[in-house]
């Protein structure tokens, strides 16, 4: 039995409950998705989709209001914020999903079993970034201004690249990976390795198969998004607690608004620009905090102009897009 004493720890900067607590809603989602909705193995349909988003975006926005209940207001809009920041920046990846999966020929069939144990990936490494981040940012407060720097220098790059299109087939990754491992020629249902005869000796061997390369591309691309969407969190909040848990419901979330939002792509052209404005703004503010002498620049205010960036973003996309159909 676990002691009260131990429960009222306090553990990157909250009690250890209030992480457990956390643990335990995270644990019972995935089970939920896996073991209940999505335990015999089934196209996704949109409508299906949809409803999965809102579900997880309720939850999400639930979490939050137990946050506030916890440990107040300012940092449940700094969570809220968090959360809608990242799962922003995280339909920019949506875009590079949907290129691996037609870069590599995944039938809709298999495109969740590859997203959830991706989720699953995501969850841990996000852990790890965070938790580095969070001893940096502690011991080394300056690093602020250096991922402020960083994430707009970042934006201003998407803006000026716009829509450039990615060379899967050009990635390093995805040489490196052919040139080390036995990698199938063709997919094999929804297996990630498979035993065939080797090339050279004849004997069965294990092989990969491009379901698990797509696999890894994937988690390799959530890494590098991290690069961006982590640091812009940072500069919303120093709490691991709510770095963390806005990060996580966000990523929750993904799987379900990718089926979502892969059909609906080219209605959404101007969105980059958006997510591109968001990140310079985010890391402005904290230079706009020192340059109008704030401790902190006002968290309502950053949750509002937020919004009002991507809405304007959303409104202009679908705007522009109207005579195209979903």
């Amino acid at each position: 039995m676990i002691s009260p004493a131990f429960l009222s720890l306090t553990f990157l900067s909250q009690p250890v409950w209030m992480w457990l607590a956390f643990s335990s809603v995270v644990a019972t989602l995935l089970v939920f998705d896996l073991g209940v909705m999505h335990r015999k193995e089934r196209e996704i349909e949109t409508k299906e989709s949809l409803l999965f988003s809102v579900f997880y975006l309720i939850i999400a926005l639930l979490f939050g209001g137990w946050i506030w209940h916890q440990i107040g207001q300012t940092k449940a809009i700094e969570y809220i914020t968090g959360y809608i920041v990242e799962e922003t920046l995280s339909i920019d990846n949506v875009f590079v999903m949907a290129l691996l999966f037609s870069f590599f020929h995944v039938p809709r069939l298999y495109q969740h079993r590859v997203l959830f144990w991706g989720i699953l990936g995501a969850i841990i490494m996000r852990g790890i970034m965070i938790s580095v981040g969070a001893a940096l940012v502690h011991e080394f407060e300056w690093l602020l201004y250096v991922f402020a720097i960083f994430l707009m220098g970042t934006g201003v790059k998407m803006l000026l690249t716009g829509d450039k299109p990615a060379d899967i087939g050009d990635n390093a990754l995805l040489k490196f990976m052919h040139k080390h491992f036995r990698i199938t020629d063709k997919l094999h249902g929804h297996d990630f390795f498979v035993k065939q005869p080797s090339r050279k000796h004849g004997k069965n061997v294990w092989w990969m198969t491009p379901l698990f390369v797509c696999l890894v591309m994937i988690e390799f691309a959530d890494v590098i998004f991290a690069v961006d969407s982590v640091p812009a969190i940072f500069i919303i909040t120093t709490d691991p607690f709510i770095v963390y848990t806005s990060n996580i419901f966000a990523i929750l979330g993904l799987r379900s608004l990718y089926f979502v939002l892969s059909s609906l792509i080219k209605r959404f052209h101007y969105l980059k620009y958006a997510l591109s404005v968001v990140l310079i703004f985010i890391g402005g503010k904290t230079f706009i905090a020192d340059i109008m002498g704030w401790e902190k620049f006002p968290v309502g205010w950053s949750l509002g102009i937020t919004f009002a960036i991507l809405g304007s973003g959303i409104g202009v996309s679908l705007w522009k897009t109207r005579s195209l159909k979903g």
